[in-house]
């Protein structure tokens, strides 16, 4: 069962209406983006929040995840009773129909971080190469580092020699054929970890085998047994670990492992005296060119007119670039499209993921010029500018330079402006963090967090991570229950649009700890704070920025340190998870590894499995006992908070108990707890 010191506490929801307020559609409680959506409606301009409303209220059937559209016999709806109607017609249950449908879920979100991954090892083998010219290794000490993880001698070699051997190494994670699980998954986790993924046979053994596998597996007329499924899909989702693992260590082998940064954002963070270009999506392959691009095509943009090029970041390539180039960072997922609204954005240039297919339209309501640039995602409307890595430079001047085109023909009676902004501390690589903890114990960073846990000073770590559902009103449940955490002694972090929110609300600087942080946690940052006295510009944030949806991969690896300092595996560790406002395939998969790895994660949309209650307590009581994670499914704010400590509390107790008898008695830690 999942373990609260609370024993009245279970993982079942409360009776919290799954849709807050379904009719209202200004469903956020961002002042800026109230603005914006009110001005999106004066000009009768739809959207997300549009949409959301119109779809109300949407199917019970695929709601509860008993609606099956997998073969083209259906759509098939599963009704309650023992007749005909309470199966598929190919005989499938509600317990197969909802496993394969989350297990496919689970695939496309693999999918979409690995091909992320799979794009960067393949930059990184052409830059060893000497083929790419406008890429290059720019933190050797992370690769030498890296290849050192990864089990690869660096003795004697040159940074290109090395990076070849990392770029293989990843790319062959994703295709090998044998039965070896995948490195960059197993030279990150604990060794109780490897043991329960080997005695559950859920090691991921290559990650293009494992979606090929899932896929393959819950097709019509294969697996119809929920666990197996269920199973299947957890080997994926640590196939997703991988991809992700990969992603973020590449990043920073090629453009430089990020370090606290103070920067800006929301919608105030739009310039109208100069050239805007909004960057939305993923890869930091192209928005990171473009940051070189807008830094040397100033003068261009000064000459007609503006007063300089400012980039502005939207979803995880502006966590990217808020990380690694300072750049301000404008909207989360929900608040894509209210961006244009300000009339001043002059050319708006995606990627992948979490794009809005009804930008080219909104965009053509203003001056604003949108280019698509990876074949993968591409949008009627926009112009596609195909992005080449070995032409990376010139491609990224030509959208800039196509934007300065853009800004001549700006509407002036179409601006309207929301000047509302607020100072945001980002930068938290797991080495930045390691830095500020080493000015204490320069030896084993790690332990400063673990002794702080031990002593009582907080509770454990939360990380904050995942998307926005209007199911909820946008950024609600994200700033309700960090503030709960925070007041409760909780070490905070965050990454994706969860971070996005606490930036744009002002929770990622030193004035939100003042404001919101309990006694222990605000005199554990002060400790901090003076330790690294004189090495930081604007104080410790409230809330430590990680990065990118794939940067989920540092809180992870933080809590695998954490356990190993402890002595013990991830399911004894004082460490959850929660996506208050989950939405896309890629949660699924990041709280299904999540759970795997021991953790318990809250998420606060439910997903489509209420419609089996076999399988809602495979990902509740039965996670818990085989894998020690579990999943917390809570709409409710208050009582999600509540349940995320009552968690916490119990592994502290516990962890706190067990380092006692082990004093007491000179013995060594005792594990079968």
């Amino acid at each position: 069962m999942p373990r609260f010191r609370d024993t009245q506490m279970g993982s079942k929801p409360s009776g919290a209406p799954r849709v807050v307020e379904p009719k209202n559609v200004v469903r956020m409680v961002d002042e800026a983006g109230i603005g914006a959506l009110n001005r999106a409606r004066e000009l009768g301009i739809c959207t997300v929040f549009d949409r959301f409303v119109a779809q109300q209220p949407q199917c019970g059937f695929g709601y509860k995840g008993i609606c099956c559209r997998i073969c083209i016999a259906g759509p098939c709806r599963i009704k309650a009773g023992d007749g005909p109607g309470s199966r598929g017609i190919c005989g499938a249950t509600a317990y197969t129909i909802v496993a394969r449908y989350i297990a496919r879920l689970i695939a496309g979100g693999a999918a979409s971080h690995s091909d992320h991954g799979r794009h960067l090892a393949y930059v990184l083998s052409k830059v060893a190469a000497g083929n790419l010219a406008d890429y290059q290794v720019t933190d050797p000490a992370k690769l030498v580092w890296l290849a050192g993880r990864l089990g690869l001698d660096p003795t004697g070699k040159d940074h290109l020699t090395l990076a070849a051997e990392v770029a293989r190494t990843a790319l062959n994670d994703f295709s090998k054929h044998d039965e070896e699980p995948c490195l960059f998954l197993d030279s990150t986790i604990t060794a109780a970890r490897r043991r329960k993924f080997d005695q559950t046979n859920i090691y991921p053994r290559a990650i293009d085998r494992e979606v090929v596998n899932v896929l393959a597996g819950t097709t019509m007329g294969m697996d119809a047994d929920p666990v197996n499924i269920i199973f299947q899909g957890l080997r994926t989702a640590l196939a997703d670990y991988t991809g992700m693992q990969i992603s973020t260590d590449l990043s920073d082998v090629l453009f430089g492992t990020p370090q606290p940064v103070v920067s800006e954002a929301n919608l105030g963070v739009l310039d109208p005296q100069q050239v805007n270009i909004a960057v939305h999506g993923h890869n930091p392959l192209v928005s990171l060119m473009l940051v070189e691009a807008a830094r040397k095509l100033k003068t261009e943009a000064v000459a007609v007119g503006a007063s300089g090029i400012n980039l502005v970041g939207i979803c995880c390539t502006g966590n990217e670039m808020l990380m690694r180039a300072g750049v301000k960072m404008a909207a989360n997922v929900a608040s894509q499209e209210l961006v244009l609204m300000t009339g001043v954005v002059d050319a708006m240039v995606v990627d992948v993921q979490c794009i809005m297919s009804s930008l080219p339209v909104i965009c053509n309501c203003f001056h604003t010029k949108m280019f698509t640039t990876n074949w993968v995602a591409k949008i009627p409307g926009a112009e596609h500018m195909a992005f080449n890595e070995a032409t990376a430079q010139a491609d990224a001047e030509h959208m800039i330079r196509e934007a300065i085109h853009a800004f001549k023909n700006r509407d002036r009676e179409k601006v309207t402006l929301f000047e509302i902004k607020n100072q945001v501390v980002a930068g938290f690589s797991l080495e930045a963090l390691y830095g500020l903890f080493g000015a204490i114990d320069p030896e084993t960073p790690v332990k400063v967090l673990t002794d702080a846990i031990l002593a009582g000073k907080i509770k454990g770590v939360c990380l904050f991570a995942g998307c926005n559902n209007l199911k909820s009103f946008q950024d609600a449940s994200h700033l309700g229950i960090v503030k709960e955490l925070a007041k409760n002694d909780v070490f905070l972090v965050a990454t994706g649009c969860s971070a996005g929110a606490f930036a744009k609300a002002g929770l990622l600087n030193a004035a939100a700890v003042e404001a919101y942080a309990g006694p222990g946690l605000k005199a554990f940052l002060k400790e901090l704070e003076i330790a690294n006295q004189g090495k930081l510009e604007a104080g410790l944030p409230l809330i430590f920025h990680m990065g990118s949806c794939v940067d989920n991969v540092r809180a992870m690896n933080l809590c695998t340190d954490m356990a190993n300092q402890l002595g013990v595996d991830v399911p004894k560790v004082p460490f959850v998870a929660s996506a208050p406002e989950a939405m896309h395939e890629k949660a699924v998969a990041i709280g299904s590894w999540g759970v795997a790895m021991g953790l318990p994660v809250h998420v606060g949309a439910m997903p489509p499995i209420e419609g089996s209650e076999l399988v809602y307590g495979l990902t509740t009581q039965i996670a818990a006992d085989v894998f020690g994670g579990h999943f917390i499914f809570e709409m409710d704010d208050q009582v999600a908070s509540e349940k995320l400590l009552a968690a916490l509390e119990y592994r502290t107790w516990k962890l706190g108990v067990h380092h006692q008898m082990k004093e007491k008695y000179a013995t060594a830690l005792y594990q079968g707890y």
